[in-house]
């Protein structure tokens, strides 16, 4: 998981630089924020026309994003993200068996600003393109622990879809200073399960409760 930690550190890096070189704009702007995620998922069986949700797990957002005024209380919210997701499968005790994904994401929401007190409140959503770049599934069974890379792709030894889609809802407040506290939830609208595994009849998508806290520069 070290490639987790160097893209994190490159982003803040990024964005920090990015958002340091852009200030001086008087109706844009630019900020990063990060926080925790509680991922899991869904599994929808066609065939039953059943569904099922996992445990939550704990992973980690960091997301830099631009805020575009579009009106006196809209504005579009564009960003590039690192978004921490997986499940936890099961938990007996000690035992458990849990994916961590490591996903990049390009989500674009549109806000309504409401003012009040020394800030705003925030409230909107949009829609999410994210791309899988890299994960582990881990367990620990009587006591022995083990770790196995997860493969994204569509074959049928692949774990997970490389590719998803879903749509973002969020909400927090942000101080006049910059400082914004906020939670979202994202549905996944992909099925995560390969076309070409034996278990096309159940689909598997992402659910997450995010918290952040940020600064717009």
């Amino acid at each position: 998981m070290k490639r987790l930690f160097l893209v994190a550190a490159a982003l803040v890096f990024g964005g920090a630089t990015f958002a340091q070189t852009t200030n001086t704009a008087t109706t844009t702007r630019f900020g990063l924020k990060g926080g925790v995620n509680l991922p899991k998922y869904k599994y929808v069986n066609d065939d039953q026309n059943t569904s099922t949700e996992t445990k939550t797990t704990v992973n980690f957002n960091l997301t830099g994003y631009a805020d575009i005024p579009v009106g006196s209380y809209f504005s579009v919210q564009p960003g590039l993200s690192l978004q921490g997701k997986g499940a936890k499968y099961y938990e007996n005790g000690d035992d458990k068996i849990e994916d961590n994904v490591l996903a990049i994401e390009v989500p674009v929401n549109l806000l309504v600003n409401l003012p009040a007190g020394p800030g705003h409140f925030y409230l909107g959503g949009g829609p999410y393109a994210g791309f899988n770049i890299a994960g582990q599934k881990k367990s620990t069974i009587l006591g022995v622990e083990s770790e196995n890379d997860l493969k994204f792709g569509n074959d049928s030894g692949d774990d997970l879809k490389a590719l998803d889609f879903g749509f973002n809802v969020l909400a927090g407040y942000q101080l006049s200073s910059g400082l914004n506290f906020g939670a979202g939830y994202g549905f996944g609208l992909t099925n995560l399960t390969p076309t070409s595994t034996s278990n096309t009849n159940i689909e598997k998508n992402n659910r997450l409760w995010s918290f952040t806290v940020g600064y717009a520069f």
